[in-house]
Order: C-alpha cells, then sequence, then structure tokens
C-alpha cells in the first residue's frame, strides 16, 4: 500500500449553531472518508455518522481477518476490494434508511458520502452526492468523483450551456445515502504515483474556494497546513455551510516492507532456478 501523509479538519463554519459534517482517517486501513449530513441539526449529524462508521466497521472486518464473511461481490468487472467499499457503503445507506423509517424525529434524514481506499498502489474513489474528491497530479487538478446534483447532470446533458438553469438547482441532490432503501454509488479505480494528492471535501469548501486555490494551497503547504488554510479561506468568504476536508500526500508508491518482500521472492525465483539446472 502507498506510503501516505494525511490529516483532516472539520469547521461548524460562521452561519451554523451544529456541524453536521463528519470524517474519518484511517491511515493503517488506508480509508478515508467525507460524509455530510442533511435534515436539519440533529438527523444530519446522526446520518452522517452512521455513513462513517459503518463503512469503517465494514471494511476493517477484512483488515482483521481476511476470511470474515462479506456480502456478495455486487459488480464482477471490479476488483475485491472495489466491492468491498461498494458493499459498505449499500450496508451504511441501508443502516441509515431503516434508522430513518423507525423513529420519526429522523425521518428524511440523509448523508453524502465521498471515500478513497488504497489498495497496494491503486486508489478507489466512491461517492454519493456532492462532496467532491480532487486529485492533484503534476501541477493540474482535476474532479475525480461524480456530483449528483441537478446542476452538475444538466450540464453533463448541456455541456455548452444553451439551456440554463437555476442558481438554487445548485444544491438540489439527485442521489443521496439513507433517502431510498437502494442506493447507486459511482466508483473508479486509478493507479496512484508518488507526489499524488488527494483531497477530499465538503460542498461548505468547494463552494467557497476554487479547485485551483485549492490546488495552490495543497502544494505549498503541508496536509495539516492545508486543511488549516482552506477553511479559513472558506470561513473568510462567509462561512455558510459546515467545512470539511481531508488532504492525502502520497509520499511512496511501495511500503519498504512491501519492497523487501519482493526483493525475497526474488532471490527464492532466482535461487530455485539455480538449484534446478
Amino acid at each position: 500500500m502507498a506510503v501516505i501523509q494525511s490529516a483532516g479538519l472539520t469547521d461548524v463554519g460562521r452561519k451554523r449553531k451544529g456541524n453536521e459534517d463528519r470524517f474519518s482517517i484511517n491511515d493503517k486501513l488506508g480509508l478515508y472518508i467525507v460524509a455530510d449530513g442533511m435534515g436539519g441539526h440533529a438527523a444530519g449529524e446522526v446520518a452522517s455518522k452512521i455513513v462513517v462508521d459503518t463503512i469503517n466497521e465494514y471494511m476493517d472486518r477484512f483488515q482483521q481477518n481476511e476470511k470474515a464473511e462479506e456480502l456478495e461481490d455486487l459488480d464482477q468487472t471490479l476488483s475485491k476490494d472495489a466491492n468491498r467499499l461498494l458493499s459498505g457503503i449499500h450496508l451504511a445507506n441501508k443502516s441509515v434508511y431503516q434508522l430513518s423509517e423507525k423513529n420519526q424525529k429522523l425521518h428524511g434524514m440523509g448523508s453524502t458520502v465521498s471515500a478513497v481506499f488504497f489498495a497496494e498502489n491503486t486508489s478507489i474513489i466512491a461517492n454519493v452526492g456532492d462532496s467532491p474528491v480532487y486529485l492533484i497530479r503534476n501541477g493540474e487538478i482535476d474532479l475525480l468523483s461524480v456530483l449528483h446534483t441537478v446542476q452538475a447532470e444538466h450540464m453533463a446533458l448541456h455541456p455548452d450551456n444553451t439551456r440554463k438553469i437555476g442558481e438554487n438547482f445548485n444544491h438540489v441532490l439527485t442521489r443521496g445515502m439513507g433517502i431510498s432503501e437502494t442506493v447507486k454509488p459511482d466508483l473508479s479505480e486509478m493507479q496512484i504515483f508518488k507526489n499524488d494528492i488527494l483531497i477530499i471535501c465538503s460542498d461548505g469548501l468547494s463552494d467557497k474556494v476554487k479547485p485551483s486555490e485549492i490546488r495552490d494551497v495543497a502544494l505549498t503547504y503541508s496536509p495539516r497546513k492545508t486543511c488549516d488554510n482552506l477553511i479559513q479561506m472558506a470561513n473568510d468568504r462567509g462561512g455558510e455551510d459546515n467545512i470539511t476536508l481531508i488532504v492525502i500526500k502520497i509520499k511512496n508508491t511501495r511500503s519498504i516492507i512491501f519492497q523487501l518482500k519482493k526483493m525475497i521472492d526474488r532471490f527464492i525465483k532466482i535461487r530455485q532456478l539455480v538449484m534446478n539446472r
């Protein structure tokens, strides 16, 4: 797995009384999650916590026991690790939905989720909702996640923007965690390289700070200092929403242990070839 330097931070912002965002950093597992809760102060906090905790607990099963019971693979074209992350998201969605249906005070609650999971030298990116995941590579920043909003889907259908849509649709979600009994995450798997930087954030940041500005700050500072500076920028520009982000810097794509294992395996193969001559 990659050698990673990471940091995360959440802030209530300047206008909200409570923080419905939640994030999780698990360097040991290689799992990073941001969830932005919806449905009012109490309900939103509950939903985002369930999402983060459920995915973490599900993925951690296999860290503790590779033979742990798991859900059936959802997509035969994806890797085992990608299917595990998908299963964790589906399980979290079901947990939020069932509690929402059971508890009238929490009815209608939901959350976004954006997650990055590292397996060997690939990264798996999955999301539901509008919390973006960015990749900074070779001085450029690109959006890796798929924004599930009316505005984003309208722009995909009309990229020339000849049919404009009102700004009030910017944050109307077309998919969310716990909104219905099933959910359809978007997922991609890609190779990672040394010096790549991944940013996961809630829209409290992405609404206030441009991708180019996020790139410039992340390329200048450490992950922790990047979090501090970007949250300050969002607050200075109004801070109307909760603000959360995780910064992940790839220091190397192979750990020393992984390299040693490869060297030992190679030595054993060469020795066997010599002995068989």
